[in-house]
């Protein structure tokens, strides 16, 4: 699979977009997903580019997260900034990212998606819980490069 168009059907995508929704539901935590044919190098790298890219970093509470992967090179990277960071357990995005590979090793990369988004949504509501002055802060769209 070379193509990002092959990545995930539309549908798919649409079922990833929903469990963003559903994720962000409780929580002023902000969360994207961005799909791109190759990191052109170090992955955790051109992670951290995508994110200010896609100006995560501006967020009220800093509890921007983004899911990175790079189709082509096999590989995907889970980047929080720095107040998600400050409150996780140390071992959460590697949790996190067991659960996606997972899935991503059996060709399920919507599944995989679908419950890494959840699981940084129940991490994110625990720590940035929703109130009535949040909104929306990053579209949930899915990125691509």
């Amino acid at each position: 699979m070379s193509k990002i168009e092959d990545f995930l059907s539309a549908s798919e995508e649409q079922d990833i977009v929903e469990a963003i929704r559903k994720a962000e539901l409780n929580t002023s935590g902000e969360i994207r997903v961005h799909i791109e044919k190759t990191s052109n190098g170090d992955a955790s790298e051109r992670a951290l580019e995508v994110f200010y890219t896609l100006k995560m970093e501006n967020t009220k509470a800093q509890n921007g997260v983004l899911i990175y992967v790079a189709v082509e090179d096999r590989n995907f990277v889970i980047y929080g900034d720095k107040g998600i960071n400050d409150v996780v357990p140390k071992d959460f995005w590697n949790s996190t990212k067991d659960v996606i590979q997972s899935h991503f090793k059996n060709g399920n990369f919507k599944q995989g998606l679908v419950e890494g988004i959840l699981m940084s949504g129940e991490q994110l509501k625990t720590h940035f819980p929703y109130t009535d002055t949040d909104t929306n802060e990053l579209p949930d769209e899915i990125s691509k490069g």
